[in-house]
């Protein structure tokens, strides 16, 4: 699961994951799609601590007046408003 997990940090699609683990690809996404599996945990959790580096990042860019950045981050606030 530490793999998966190490891979999805680097968004390391489930085909190739399947490759190294020596699954059938469609084994592996269905693993990913159950939520209660240790697998679907570990995905998302990379996927999660990606987007928070990456979210703060962008966020330093924003402060110091980058008009991408300052974009994004108004983006990924309403987002956040909408899933409140």
């Amino acid at each position: 699961m530490k793999k998966i997990e190490e891979w999805a940090q680097i968004y390391l699609p489930v085909s190739d994951m399947a490759v190294i683990l020596d699954v059938p690809p469609e084994t592996l996404r269905e693993d990913i799609r159950d939520k209660t599996s240790p697998a679907y945990k570990a995905y998302h959790r990379g996927k999660v601590l990606s987007k928070v580096q990456l979210r703060t990042q962008e966020m330093k860019l924003a402060r110091i007046g980058s008009p991408l950045a300052l974009d994004n981050t108004r983006k990924n606030l309403l987002d956040m408003e909408d899933d409140e």
